[in-house]
């Protein structure tokens, strides 16, 4: 394969990441066939209407058939099925990649059903980029613009599969960067994993604090606490399996994130003021920092 366009591309899952990953390489014109498959008939429907992928099938041999690329784009806890499913009608230079947020469990799913030649076409990544909202109607050709996709080579992998992907990725406007697949989950863990972690507890804390009338303690909430919950509406299910295959690194996180309110408890029991200032302006300087770096 080189930098042209792709013959064939096929999607497993539809959604927001698939359906965005699809649009922006039409837009770009690197792919001529785009073939989805997903459980929803009626998003794949919508997919076809929208014109985000050309023809749909629930027979995976016949939507495999002469694919030079595969995007997995379901939900983590699907994997196992799916490289199940694909395994044995997968051809030798079909490369598969997916867009997990969750590198590790993907990685063990893979190696216990493809055959050693269809390892070294596996290039797992993940895409930093997403909504609240999910379907193939929050797709966008844009989304990719200017975000970061994780790739995370297997030892197996061959170059000239990490270079197409990272092609690909590159012409939905994506900055592509790799790590170990290790390191990526214990870094999405703290970044993100743990960030839907607290707005979805926010919330549930929230309502049942004041079980009596939740609605008219949320009515006086305003801009700040609508943008930091915004990614509690996302996907229930998706954030389920995110959150069990990386437990582990996920439990670290939120053990590290307690203490720290633990130290800012004892602060306000002691009535210490200026050691309060001190903890929100060290917060404050790094959080500035960290936005400089992305102008």
């Amino acid at each position: 394969m080189t930098n042209t366009a792709i013959n064939k591309l096929v999607i497993i899952g539809v959604g927001l990441i698939g359906g965005s990953f699809a649009m922006a390489l039409r837009r770009a014109g690197m792919v001529k066939h785009i073939t989805g498959v997903g459980r929803s008939a009626e998003n794949m429907q919508r997919a076809l209407n929208q014109g985000v992928i050309d023809e749909t099938t629930t027979d995976m041999a016949s939507a495999l058939q002469n694919a030079d690329v595969i995007l997995l784009a379901m939900p983590v806890g699907q994997t196992e099925r799916i490289m199940a499913q694909i395994a044995p009608h997968l051809q030798a230079d079909t490369l598969v990649t997916d867009a997990g947020s969750t590198k590790q469990d993907v990685i063990a799913a893979t190696r216990r059903h493809l055959n050693q030649k269809n390892l070294t076409n596996f290039v797992p990544g993940h895409p930093i980029a997403g909504a609240e909202q999910s379907g193939v109607l929050a797709a966008k050709p844009d989304l990719y613009n200017n975000k970061h996709v994780i790739l995370t080579p297997l030892d197996e992998t061959r170059p000239e599969a990490t270079q197409t992907i990272t092609n690909l990725w590159q012409a939905c406007g994506a900055t592509v960067s790799q790590m170990h697949a290790d390191e990526h989950d214990n870094v999405l863990a703290a970044t993100s994993h743990l960030p839907h972690i607290l707005a979805f507890a926010l919330m549930n804390h929230l309502h049942t604090s004041a079980e009596e009338n939740p609605e008219n303690l949320l009515r006086f909430a305003g801009s700040g606490f609508r943008d930091f919950t915004r990614i509690a509406s996302s996907s229930p299910e998706m954030w389920r399996d995110i959150c069990i295959a990386n437990r582990h690194a996920l439990i670290s996180q939120m053990d590290a994130y307690q203490k720290e309110l633990e130290v800012l408890r004892k602060i306000l029991v002691s009535d210490d003021g200026e050691k309060l200032e001190e903890a929100l302006s060290q917060a404050r300087s790094i959080r500035d920092d960290w936005l400089r770096g992305k102008e």
